[in-house]
């Protein structure tokens, strides 16, 4: 098996630089900078999950995962977004078509918005009625649509589902239907704006709902025939490899000056080498055991229209490792890096802090 390449071959370099020099400012203006959103809706990036049958790229999961590792590695608040927004736009395989059509018909489309099922859908003549409040929806402020997982209400009792539980169904909703709470206070991942949102009698057509079951899949394809748990695990898993490397690249000037201090000797010098090396080394093997388990997991969905469970729980394992690697990695580094890693006005420290922030998703809590 090839090594995986560095993510740098799959981003053209004016690409990179508009995006790193936009980084700073999207963080203290907490969303993405026009510049920065110009590029995406010129390379359509968060169409890379619509279906093809709406105009959107419809693009392999191998080659998907690929480029979010590499849009994280040029800035971790652009790279999150788009995983996010993009992901959401993955919806369109199980939303009705004459509503997906309207929906993904704006040039500039963007979804955001949550899967906890933190609201309510009361059954009306003509759809339902939504209210509720969601956390965490990255993109937000770039959205034209929201999407909102609620519980089922019908006569003021809650709809229960065929194994006897609370219906839950997600939705899509208008932008301008909701209300933007602003509630992104954490350290790291600051331009992706990741405000919560909340809905008052909000109504939406029927057709407006969607469940994400392999059975309710609406677009015949391998990529909506995938399931969501792997394809969400590879895709936050990326985007922490994605910084990791970042990270370790803005190491090696600092080590190589620290390198000309005559008060290290030569063993301190070894140490700084040996660990940046070895850190790389680990990385590289952690991502290309993930990719091989991505991409056979991907191969069996394309040839046999079936992905057997040990080869899903191999993208889970995966997913789950790298993101613990990309987390250790930084911080096995981070202490020979002085006190630049520490100052949040340096491009190390935001890397350090959104890796730090984006690596607290519950998906990539634990390694089993």
């Amino acid at each position: 098996m090839l090594a995986i390449p560095h993510p740098s071959v799959l981003l053209q370099p004016e690409w990179v630089t508009v995006i790193r020099k936009n980084a700073f400012a999207a963080e203290q203006a907490g969303l993405l900078q026009s510049a920065q959103l110009e590029l995406i809706y010129e390379q359509q990036w968060f169409k890379l999950l619509i279906p093809a049958a709406y105009g959107g790229v419809e693009m392999p999961l191998p080659d998907l995962v690929r480029l979010e590792e590499a849009l994280a590695w040029a800035d971790g608040s652009l790279g999150w977004v788009v995983t996010l927004c993009a992901g959401a736009g993955w919806f369109g395989g199980f939303i009705a078509p004459e509503a997906a059509q309207s929906i993904f018909a704006d040039p500039r489309v963007c979804l955001a918005g949550s899967g906890a099922d933190s609201g309510t859908a009361t059954i009306t003549d003509d759809g339902y009625v939504l209210n509720g409040s969601w956390k965490y929806a990255s993109g937000v402020r770039h959205a034209t649509h929201f999407t909102a997982s609620c519980q089922i209400i019908d006569n003021n009792k809650p709809v229960m589902d065929s194994s006897g539980k609370p219906m839950i169904l997600s939705f899509v909703i208008d932008k301008d239907a909701a209300s933007l709470v602003p509630a992104w206070k954490y350290i790291g991942m600051m331009g992706t704006g990741s405000h919560a949102f909340t809905l008052h009698d909000a109504g939406v057509s029927a057709n407006r709902s969607f469940k994400i079951n392999a059975e309710d899949t609406l677009i015949d394809g391998p990529l909506y025939r995938y399931p969501f748990l792997q394809l969400a695990e590879a895709t936050l898993a990326a985007n922490l490899s994605g910084m990791a490397i970042h990270f370790a690249d803005l190491c090696e000037p600092i080590f190589h000056e620290k390198l000309k201090q005559k008060r290290l000797t030569d063993v301190h010098r070894e140490v700084l080498l040996n660990t940046l090396q070895g850190v790389r080394e680990n990385i590289q093997a952690m991502r290309d055991n993930f990719y091989q388990a991505l991409d056979a997991s991907w191969q069996a969905m394309e040839t046999s229209h079936h992905i057997e469970d040990v080869q899903l729980q191999a993208v889970s394992r995966a997913s789950r490792l790298l993101a613990q690697i990309a987390r250790e990695s930084v911080d096995t580094l981070y202490p020979y890096c002085g006190l630049q890693a520490a100052s949040p006005d340096t491009e190390i420290n935001q890397v350090w802090r959104d890796l730090h922030t984006a690596g607290q998703h519950a998906l990539l809590t634990f390694s089993e």
